[in-house]
């Protein structure tokens, strides 16, 4: 093939290609089936392209549009909220028990539902994008627009009632953002670069400067924020390799509550089995002076005390004798109510023996912790008022360390703050540890070794700020991945943890990364999302002015005239050019079809 034919083939196509970015394409399967999910018309199709200068809905559907648009943006809201609380289902659940008198999976419920409603609402909003860059305009049913503004009340209400009852989940949410925030970063930077193709397709068409404007300014806007986001994140799991410290320790809360039933002997032997560096439970007195593990004011929620003595259901726990306590049942609740789902992964030897586990005492705690050679570290409940043990509760507990358990002093965490002097003075081997935040002066004034905190605490300079003073930071209660890798980069000595089998797992913190490939990933997203947003409003310029010239003439004459086409086929929609160029492209590549065949 000579080069004139090279050139003339070359340019065929570059002007059928050019032909065919200018025709405007209506895939009418595609769009009956959009407008039928967005619109609810299923038994007739209407064309409702619109026209070059009208906008892409009235007053009043786009009023639906910005409500559809507000709805997405608080059910993502609540269920990114609520997924990342899944740290502490477990504690809202038991929450609900404990005001409702019986036990459901509340915090399951209330996922699945926030989650059905954001499905709806984004399917909606898929169907609205996909209507706009087809250049239709947007009819939504009547149907959606209640249930749009169902999912609407139930994200405002659902997210009002928690953060008034559980208002420092919101913390949970701000530290999840240390983890996420480069992903999450990513992930709106594509969508909104997504979005460039139906808004250019529409502003392009409009007639109003004011409009265009308006809204290419709000794009340009949000767009803009978005890139430079990340000049106000910090997160302490991008940093240098070589710089992470090791993982912290792990503290069985309650033992290990996922494999057996919390504060029994069982629990604290998985815990153990599971790798755990220390174990955690809560000690009370019984009415005759011997400690026990117990969480809860009353029997209720773990034991049968319902079956065995339906009429002190309601009593402190510390108002029984230790015979009582011994004959309560502490184990079978954990099957029947199975708390963390677990419970139908143990053998059926463990099931047996989790649903016939009783009142676990101090003594037996601490000689498996000794025998273990674990750290133990215990809130301690002072009895009510008439209690024979009131006023020595304190001195009863010390008598059952040193006398009765084989346990090393230097292996306790001492949290209980009363008489903390005393106790010190008592067994200077204590490791004296603080529940509460306290100026670092009293904290040595009271011989602090160790902090024992929540983890909405959780800070890398409050962490280091102890550190230089040798005050360690243990944090509960943490159950997450990605919450105990984010300890682990804020550099935290210890977690209390109701999953010591599943942290013990993880040999390094989840999405760290180095501050290199954070800014590559950042610069590298931000520079191709600009690019291609520029090609796309570029492009629909381009066609929108082509075509504008297009349009509104009818010429006659045969040397340069062209006649306005409806095309036989439904699928292609031809508009008309004053000087003809476009029909004599595609005449062109018409003809020169044949030639190529033959």
């Amino acid at each position: 093939m000579t080069y004139p034919a090279m050139a003339s083939k070359f340019s065929q196509r570059l002007l059928g290609l050019r032909a065919k970015l200018l025709r405007r394409y209506e895939h009418g399967p595609f769009v009956r089936c959009l407008s039928g999910l967005y619109g609810c018309r299923w038994r007739r199709y209407e064309r409702s392209r619109g026209q070059p200068e009208d906008c892409c809905c009235s007053k009043l559907e786009g009023a639906s549009f910005v409500l559809l648009v507000a709805a997405f943006c608080l059910t993502l809201l609540f269920l990114y909220f609520w997924g990342q609380a899944e740290n502490d289902y477990n504690d809202f659940d038991w929450f609900n028990f404990g005001h409702l008198g019986f036990w459901f999976p509340w915090s399951v419920v209330l996922l699945v539902i926030s989650a059905g409603f954001f499905t709806y609402v984004t399917v909606l909003m898929l169907l609205a994008v996909c209507l706009l860059s087809e250049g239709q305009k947007l009819h939504l049913h009547w149907s959606h627009k209640v249930g749009i503004l169902i999912s609407l009340i139930f994200s405002v209400a659902a997210t009002a009632v928690l953060s008034d009852l559980w208002g420092e989940e919101w913390t949970t949410l701000l530290l999840s953002f240390q983890v996420t925030a480069p992903y999450l970063h990513l992930g709106g930077v594509l969508l909104m670069t997504s979005l460039a193709w139906p808004v250019a397709l529409h502003v392009f068409r409009m007639n109003s400067s004011v409009r265009r404007g308006l809204i290419v300014g709000v794009y340009l806007s949000v767009l803009l924020t978005l890139y430079l986001v990340p000049l106000g994140l910090y997160s302490p799991c991008i940093k240098q390799k070589g710089t992470l410290g090791p993982a912290p320790a792990l503290i069985g809360h309650r033992g290990a509550p996922m494999l057996a039933p919390e504060n029994t002997l069982m629990s604290f032997e998985k815990a153990v089995e599971a790798g755990s560096d220390g174990l955690e439970t809560d000690v009370a007195i019984s009415y005759d002076g011997v400690p026990f593990l117990m969480h809860d004011h009353n029997l209720q929620r773990t034991t049968n005390i319902q079956e065995v003595l339906p009429n002190r259901t309601g009593d402190s726990a510390a108002m029984f004798t230790w015979s009582e306590l011994e004959g309560l049942n502490a184990g079978s609740w954990f099957l029947s109510q199975n708390p963390f789902g677990t419970a139908g992964s143990l053998r059926q030897e463990e099931r047996q023996r989790a649903g016939n586990q009783s009142v676990c005492s101090l003594q037996d705690f601490l000689q498996l912790a000794g025998q273990a050679q674990k750290l133990v570290i215990f809130d301690l409940y002072r009895p009510p008022y008439g209690h024979p043990y009131s006023n020595s509760w304190i001195q009863r507990t010390l008598d059952v360390l040193y006398n009765v358990s084989s346990i090393q002093s230097s292996q306790v965490l001492w949290l209980p703050s009363d008489q903390r002097s005393w106790v010190h003075q008592s067994d200077p081997d204590l490791q004296q540890t603080s529940g509460t935040r306290l100026p670092l002066e009293e904290l040595q004034r009271n011989n602090i070794v160790r902090l024992n905190l929540p983890y909405s605490s959780m800070s890398a300079e409050l962490t280091r700020e102890y550190s230089a003073v040798n005050i360690s930071t243990n944090l509960y209660v943490i159950s997450q991945p990605w919450l105990y890798s984010l300890a682990w980069c804020t550099g935290v000595h210890s977690v209390t943890t109701n999953a010591p089998q599943l942290l013990r797992t993880l040999k390094s913190p989840l999405l760290l990364m180095s501050p290199e490939e954070y800014n590559l990933m950042w610069i590298l997203t931000d520079v191709l999302s600009f690019m291609l947003v520029v090609v796309i409003f570029y492009f629909h310029r381009w066609r929108e002015q082509k075509l504008a010239f297009c349009s509104d003439r009818e010429v006659k004459q045969d040397n340069g005239s062209c006649r306005q086409k409806k095309p036989e086929m439904g699928d292609i929609w031809s508009v008309s050019s004053s000087n003809c160029q476009t029909e004599k492209m595609l005449n062109l590549a018409t003809v020169m079809e044949p030639s190529r065949q033959s």
